[in-house]
């Protein structure tokens, strides 16, 4: 019987007529669900989390209008972590896709926070709100790639992530509903009252008369298919629908691969991602000025472009071997 190396990670040394795997680690996820030879299983994985993650904006959104910002951040959170932890318990590769497709698609609680914090805050404030709050992101990948290095074992670190995700089920006692969402559900009452306790806690100063005052348009119900059929009637929504679906993709594309790719590059590989991750953050103050000192489209087309130029320059770099 032949047998074959397969190192467990991302480095394979494999031949079609191979009928045994040796794996370098025994215990890695390849390891276990036998995966040696399967490239497309193992890339499986995150595909269907993309997939799943796709479907569940579909969801999640129109869910998080009807039941309110704060709810469905505190209930896709509980599902996440849910789901998050059977993945480390799953006997089957295939159950584990099924796991990951699903914690994906309901738990996604990154979209109804975004509307929740854009909410918050008023419109010449909103730029550099978001982006201070994105800072979580970083942070995040940062104790990720802590989390992995000092516990290697995949199922043990999917329990290390995942189990803290549970808390959030505080944050139904900690966060406050966003205002304008009570204003636009007609909860016109409850939303005053939100807002003079944030001006007391704040210290600022604000006319109750003012508040009575305001305005709100009685709510409507929105069917999704209607709105996407209104998009594809008109000739620019449907322009810029498929330049923001574009551009999304590629973006998106570039930024997961260059953070799953770094584990490749010479050196520790955990290492190697947390510096990549700590790379968003002079990202992020070149963002801010460039969004608040001049328009969108020429900085988004000369952010491509200088992107495409990085990438593409990338495999010329000689190796660090080759440069002593």
């Amino acid at each position: 019987m032949s047998e074959c190396n397969d190192s467990g990670h991302y480095n394979y040394n494999i031949s079609n007529n191979c009928t045994q795997y040796a794996y370098e680690n025994p215990n890695s996820f390849v390891a276990e669900f036998q995966l040696g030879g399967s490239e497309w299983k193992r890339t499986l994985v995150g595909t269907a989390h993309c997939f799943g993650y796709m479907l569940g904006l579909l969801v999640v959104g129109p869910l998080s209008d009807k039941f309110g910002r704060r709810d469905i951040i505190v209930a896709t959170a509980i599902f996440c972590g849910i789901f998050g932890l059977a993945k480390s318990f799953s006997p089957w590769y295939w159950l584990y896709i099924a796991l990951e497709f699903t914690e994906a698609a309901i738990g996604d609680s990154c979209s109804p926070t975004y509307i929740f914090v854009t909410e918050l805050v008023s419109r010449n404030h909103r730029i550099n709100f978001i982006l201070i709050c994105t800072f979580g992101f970083v942070f995040g990948g940062l104790t990720l790639a802590l989390s992995a290095w000092l516990v290697p074992y995949w199922r043990y670190l999917l329990r290390v992530v995942y189990t803290p995700v549970l808390l959030f089920v505080a944050y139904k006692f900690i966060l406050i509903e966003s205002p304008r969402w009570l204003f636009n559900n007609g909860r016109k009452q409850e939303a005053i009252s939100l807002l003079e306790k944030i001006a007391k806690k704040t210290k600022v100063k604000i006319d109750k008369d003012s508040l009575e005052m305001i305005t709100f348009e009685d709510p409507k119900e929105v069917v999704f298919m209607q709105i996407l059929k209104n998009t594809f009637k008109s000739k620019l929504l449907r322009r810029r629908f498929f330049v923001c679906l574009s551009w999304w993709i590629t973006s998106t594309f570039v930024n997961y691969g260059l953070a799953i790719n770094s584990v490749l590059l010479q050196g520790n590989k955990y290492l190697n991602y947390a510096f990549v991750i700590l790379m968003e953050i002079p990202g992020y103050f070149i963002l801010a000025y460039v969004l608040n000192n001049f328009k969108r489209k020429l900085p988004l087309i000369f952010g491509f472009f200088i992107a495409g130029i990085l990438c593409i320059s990338q495999p010329f770099i000689p190796l660090y071997g080759q440069l002593l």
